[in-house]
């Protein structure tokens, strides 16, 4: 089964707070809908770039995509 990771890009001096705070959001999304993964985080990329990311299956990759626009995507090696 492939794994897509969906990436939120924030950018600015509040961009790991707004990145950490959405990452909430994807949980909420994923307890109400039960997708099949739960995997999320947020990482730094650096001081003025973070990003959030919820990892899919490729079945559920469109649905997700449409309705919670990624700005990105990608595939998630574990």
């Amino acid at each position: 089964m492939s794994k897509l990771k969906l990436i939120w890009d924030f950018r600015g001096p509040d961009a790991l707070k707004i990145a950490e705070h959405h990452v909430k959001h994807l949980n909420e999304y994923i307890a109400i809908q039960k997708t099949d993964l739960n995997i999320t985080d947020f990482q730094q990329v650096h001081e003025m770039h973070s990003i959030a990311y919820m990892v899919v299956t490729q079945e559920e990759m469109k649905p997700i995509r449409d309705a919670l626009k990624p700005h990105r995507g990608e595939i998630y090696n574990d």
